[in-house]
């Protein structure tokens, strides 16, 4: 209670100077004339009294008379302008009353929006001394599952479907096979499974031991976060760390870290993290789009000005190629259809939904020919032939691709 008194105290201190200029505004010319008219007065017992004297001739005494009552005229109607032109005294009251609730009352509702009542002062070190507390006691893994709500699965192919329980049961046949489980983690993560896909992940970097590189130990990371619905928990803290460990650069590592920060009260430390990425990062590298959408916020509770950058134009082509399918020709066959599926599925998509350039439509053409699919390739040929019609440039490119595949005209 003490904090408002004194809150309310200082605000009105600010607020008198105000009142007092409002209150007195309208007397102040009436005030000057007044004075003026008195010392003219004066002025003109002094001209008797130096005519009395014999100290000015009659002649002078006459026409400093006049130049004095003009003068006195001239002060009179300034009087009679400034109370013609003051303001009603119920206007001056009224605009007291509405500056000191501005003043008074607008401070005080700012604090309440924007402050922290009852609280004391926290200095910096105690500040940090208590994200850090909230830090080693946030939930774990486990229990930030369980308080998701559950939602359904999203539909998938029967066929992909079919497959990943295929390659479910050659994984748990050959039990050690680390390109098995990184496959089962992949397509475990494409169905929305995360449970199950950090699982096989954190058993492929069991089995590589030390050698599991850096990117292994982010997508471990990740896939717990995916699992929590966003929240970063300690495990998946750990796991970041083994990246960042092994590859301080790592970029999917240094994000997450950043969303750790910045869940845990220090958006200062998310702030830098993201910055220095968003900066290093291409425009079409995935986690950018997630930068942006954060970063402007953790600025502002960081205390920092800052406006983000222009969005720079994508300039990559996002899918498999080719070269990417052919390299898995030498997979058994549940699991080259496993990953390929995967792989080519999300480009198909985006192109369907969102379109694309020439050499997106090339690239996917190309990977349906190298995957066998011609018919399918076949389609996607002539819906590029429609879309590209009138640009003779594009469609060269995506004839082009479908010739190396194989298809006809």
């Amino acid at each position: 209670m003490s904090f408002w008194i004194l809150s309310f105290l200082m605000a009105l201190v600010v607020a008198l100077p105000l009142i007092r200029v409002l209150a007195r505004q309208g007397g102040t010319a009436r005030a000057a004339a007044d004075f003026d008219i008195a010392v003219y007065r004066e002025q003109l017992e002094d001209v008797e009294r130096d005519l009395e004297r014999g100290v000015i001739s009659p002649e002078t005494a006459e026409r400093t008379r006049l130049e004095i009552s003009r003068r006195i005229l001239d002060a009179d109607k300034t009087r009679g302008d400034a109370a013609g032109h003051s303001a009603p005294k119920s206007a001056t009251v009224a605009a007291i009353v509405a500056g000191a609730l501005v003043l008074v009352g607008g401070s005080l509702g700012l604090y309440w929006k924007l402050g922290a009542p009852g609280y004391g002062d926290l200095p910096l070190k105690e500040r940090i001394a208590m994200t850090d507390e909230l830090r080693g006691s946030r939930p774990s893994q486990e229990k930030a599952e369980a308080e998701l709500p559950q939602s359904p699965r999203p539909d998938a192919d029967p066929e992909y479907l079919a497959l990943v329980e295929r390659l479910r049961q050659t994984v748990a046949e050959r039990g050690e096979d680390p390109r098995g489980y990184q496959l089962l983690a992949q397509n475990e993560a494409n169905l929305g499974n995360y449970k199950a896909a950090y699982a096989a992940q954190a058993k492929l970097l069991e089995l590589t031991g030390d050698d599991a590189p850096a990117d292994g130990w982010a997508e471990l990371g990740e896939l717990y976060v995916l699992a929590a619905g966003g929240y970063v928990s300690p495990e998946a803290q750990k796991a970041l760390e083994q990246a960042l460990a092994r590859d301080g650069s790592n970029p999917l590592a240094r994000y997450y870290m950043a969303v750790m920060y910045n869940q845990t009260g220090r958006p200062d430390l998310a702030f830098g993290l993201w910055r220095q990425l968003l900066e290093q990062s291409r425009p079409d590298a995935p986690w950018v789009g997630a930068i942006r959408a954060q970063i402007e916020d953790a600025a502002m509770r960081a205390g920092v000005r800052y406006s983000l950058p222009p969005e720079a134009p994508v300039t990559g082509l996002p899918g498999p190629s080719a070269g990417d399918v052919a390299a898995a020709q030498d997979m058994s066959g549940a699991d080259r259809q496993a990953m390929i599926e995967s792989m080519v599925e999300g480009l198909a998509e985006r192109l369907a939904d969102q379109g694309g350039s020439p050499q997106e439509w090339a690239r996917l053409i190309g990977a349906l020919g190298v995957l066998g699919q011609t018919e399918r390739a076949q389609a996607i040929h002539a819906e590029a032939q429609t879309v590209f019609a009138a640009d003779p440039e594009g469609l060269a490119q995506v004839d082009a691709a479908a010739a190396e595949a194989g298809i006809g005209q």
